[in-house]
């Protein structure tokens, strides 16, 4: 079977369906040519001999090499882990791209079984190197072709304190494809099942949530009817899939001795946890003066004192709610990053010349929207669902951006390349600041200025606000479901809570909201990864405003930042723009951004 993806209409007698123009479909034959294809059959038999013959020369070994000799075995390694990386990067696309199929799953099943079975012998390799001394290491880091790899061993490092036995650690290594990945599995496949009766039309999760910000008010509550029904059936499924994933967590965070839930991913995206707190506190002590204040403002618009949670999203209501083409999204976008950089518009052209993304919305296809890195050696691939709306060119804008910086960072080579969470939204919130003014800039209408800063508003709350909402209700339920299971119906209570807190007295819930926390994936498949978004956006908030007050010279500064892949903390990357994410003040400075929007809609109102 080809990988190559081919789109299909969910229904094309679909009267709802927008004319987007051609949307473009990857084409993964840059990884591998097929799923039985020779290529792929030969890497993964070249990847078990090269592992075992690994293991085998290195293993026990690694205190008493040279410094040149560890270089080399660290190369050797790399060379390794990139091309298992591909062949998993290459069954995750397939996957992503019709996960209804049983066919695919079982290849992406099978995949991750034997790629899991193969790097068992390579995960002596970080545990033996995190017992080499420090003082020994030092010594070893003074020839360069260990040097090289400086930043790589100082990040493995960090997790020295929470390391296991290898026994233990392999035991882990080799349960995941049954244990965590199964869940994860089995989370995205009943998403990508789910069907949602809109308009006597059938439609995916992906398209019943993009109705929430249709026009039409009553096709906004018909979905958002709908959307509750559908997960109210399913939320056994989804309450299982969370408690046993918490549970999970919860039993290696113990053995690895993190003191809280939120430590292991804070260790990996080398921040302190005082930053994430000193953020956290910022955010939530700004909902009045953010969200609070914002939906009091919409719900007077809509003729009101509150809004009902389906119309948070809502256009408002002297927005024509224009429909922009696929090419129209495309020019904005590339216009937008060519005017602060030719060199950035250049590497996102890339993206649209080759088949690079894949657009189209379509049955079994992964809801959201991703920028996969792949390896450096290949090049990373975009996925959205294209839907025609102002917010999927925000999107586009945003994913663009992440497949840029993972382009930029690649010549750190694949061990170095990655970016920790906090930083890695910084290239795709700045994409979209780019292009939202670009739009802003370009408009001379007041009304449709207005129309414009509130859908900004609105973007930069559900980034900021929202995602440390989810944070927070992240935080709840992960701190209680260590007192036992929580019930589908407790799960919807903290929900409710955070919400209401969150989102302020202006939004109006009904009991058809309960369980709506339950299609959101970050919970599932990367615990606490949400509040980098928040993390991203004042970040870039703070450096846009440095960009405006300096604008010469920024543009070469940044794509350096984004160049430099993961071989530099957030504090050496903030640095030149003179930002320091641990001074408290830096956090104020992010939100006053948001602030000063809502005064400007404030201040038109008159």
């Amino acid at each position: 079977m080809s990988q190559t993806v081919t789109a299909e209409p969910l229904d094309s007698s679909d009267p709802a369906a927008p004319d987007l123009g051609a949307l473009p479909v990857w084409d993964l034959n840059d990884l591998y040519p097929g799923q039985d294809s020779d290529a792929l059959k030969a890497d993964l038999d070249r990847m078990e001999k090269a592992s075992k013959d690994f293991y085998r020369s290195y293993n026990g070994k690694l205190a008493s090499l040279e410094g040149a000799s560890l270089g080399s075995a660290i190369a050797q390694y790399e060379e390794i882990d990139e091309t298992l990386s591909r062949i998993m990067s290459y069954a995750h696309l397939v996957y992503a791209g019709d996960m209804n199929d049983p066919l695919v799953g079982k290849f992406f099943q099978g995949i991750q079984e034997r790629v899991n079975g193969i790097s068992t012998h390579l995960l002596f390799f970080t545990l033996e190197l995190n017992r080499i001394e420090d003082d020994a290491l030092a010594a070893k880091l003074k020839t360069p072709e260990l040097a090289r790899y400086a930043p790589w061993l100082r990040d493995i490092r960090v997790f020295r304190p929470h390391q296991l036995s290898d026994e233990l650690e392999r035991l882990l290594h080799e349960k995941y494809v049954v244990g965590r990945a199964a869940w994860n599995r089995l989370f995205d496949e009943t998403i990508a099942g789910l069907r949602f009766t809109l308009g006597g039309h059938e439609v995916t999760c992906t398209e019943a949530l993009n109705r929430l910000s249709d026009r039409d008010a009553g096709k906004r509550k018909e979905a958002a009817v709908e959307i509750g029904r559908v997960l109210s059936a399913n939320v056994r499924t989804f309450s299982l899939i969370t408690n046993t994933l918490a549970k999970d967590k919860e039993i290696e965070d113990k053995w690895r001795n993190y003191p809280r839930p939120t430590s292991s991913r804070n260790k990996s995206n080398h921040v302190e946890d005082e930053v994430v707190d000193a953020l956290v506190t910022a955010v939530k002590g700004s909902y009045p003066d953010l969200s609070h204040r914002y939906y009091k403002l919409k719900a007077k618009w809509f003729g009101g004192d509150t809004l009902d949670y389906w119309d948070r999203n809502a256009p408002l209501p002297d927005d024509d709610d224009r429909l922009i083409p696929w090419g129209q999204a495309r020019g904005i976008v590339l216009d937008a990053y060519g005017r602060f950089s030719p060199e950035l518009a250049a590497v996102g052209a890339r993206f649209f010349d080759n088949a690079w993304i894949d657009a189209p919305a379509r049955p079994g296809k992964a809801p959201g929207a991703f920028a996969h890195p792949t390896v450096p050696s290949v090049h990373p691939y975009l996925l959205v669902n294209y839907q025609g709306k102002t917010r999927d060119v925000m999107t586009l804008a945003h994913e663009l951006g992440h497949g840029v910086h993972q382009v930029l960072a690649g010549k750190q080579g694949h061990l170095m390349a990655d970016t920790p969470l906090t930083l890695a939204e910084t290239a795709s919130v700045f994409g979209e600041m780019l292009t939202f003014r670009s739009l802003l800039d370009s408009e001379t209408d007041p009304g449709r200025r207005k129309i414009m800063l509130a859908a900004k508003v609105e973007d930069m709350l559900n980034t900021v606000v929202r995602q440390i909402a989810f944070f927070d209700f992240e935080q709840r339920l992960h701190t209680e479901r260590r007192e036992g299971e929580l019930t589908a119906e407790r799960i919807g209570e903290i929900w409710f809570a955070v919400q209401a807190e969150s989102l302020g007295p202006a939004i109006r819930f009904d009991e058809g909201y309960r369980n709506y926390w339950a299609y959101i994936p970050h919970f599932i498949h990367s615990p606490f990864y949400v509040y980098a978004y928040a993390f991203g956006d004042c970040l870039v908030n703070s450096l846009y405003a440095v960009y405006q007050d300096a604008a010469d010279g920024f543009a070469e500064r940044y794509l350096k930042m984004l160049s430099a892949g993961g071989t530099l903390r957030h504090r050496e990357l903030l640095a030149p723009f003179g930002l320091d994410a641990s001074d408290p003040a830096f956090w104020d400075r992010g939100l006053g951004v948001i602030r000063g929007f809502i005064d400007d809609l404030e201040r038109q109102e008159g």
